[in-house]
């Protein structure tokens, strides 16, 4: 994937955004990806890599443009997947969720085959949605709180 910090996070390559795109709404699906548990495991599969917890290193910039400083370390899970024809699913959650990682390699996988349009429409689709709610809630909570200020001036000769 290509995450730099400078520019757009997406590829210029179609194939690769929408990958870039489906893994960052998997990433942030949390317990509702366990909703479709029963459809993503139905299908013959081996752990590559077991969900396994791990640190990284967070970077940031002041105002996103700012030269790069270590932020801090949190926790990552991450996980492998093959599917039995051979399609191989990957992902790495923010968190300790191992169920939430295995999960989300699994639906990776099924999204690299002949059925994505279906994942697409009955996995992402409604996933992305439910996202897109949460931050317009979350933004509409947070701007009833914003207090705009102005300055008033006085009529001096």
């Amino acid at each position: 994937m290509n995450c730099s910090t400078q520019g757009s996070p997406l590829s210029s390559d179609p194939q690769l955004a929408s990958r870039q795109r489906w893994m960052g709404v998997l990433a942030r699906a949390g317990e509702q990806l366990r909703a479709f548990e029963p459809q993503l495991k139905d299908a013959d599969y081996r752990l590559i890599r077991a969900p396994e917890v791990g640190m990284t290193l967070v970077r940031g910039r002041m105002g996103g443009t700012g030269a790069a400083f270590n932020l801090g370390e949190m926790s990552v899970t991450r996980c492998v997947v093959r599917l039995a024809d051979g399609r191989t699913g990957y992902s790495y959650v923010a968190g300790r969720d191992k169920q939430h990682a295995e999960l989300a390699a699994l639906a990776d996988a099924h999204l690299q085959g002949a059925q994505q349009q279906h994942w697409l429409n009955r996995l992402i689709g409604p996933l992305a949605d439910a996202q897109r709610e949460r931050r317009a809630a979350a933004a509409a909570e947070t701007a009833t709180t914003q207090v705009e200020f102005f300055t008033l001036v006085r009529g001096e000769d």
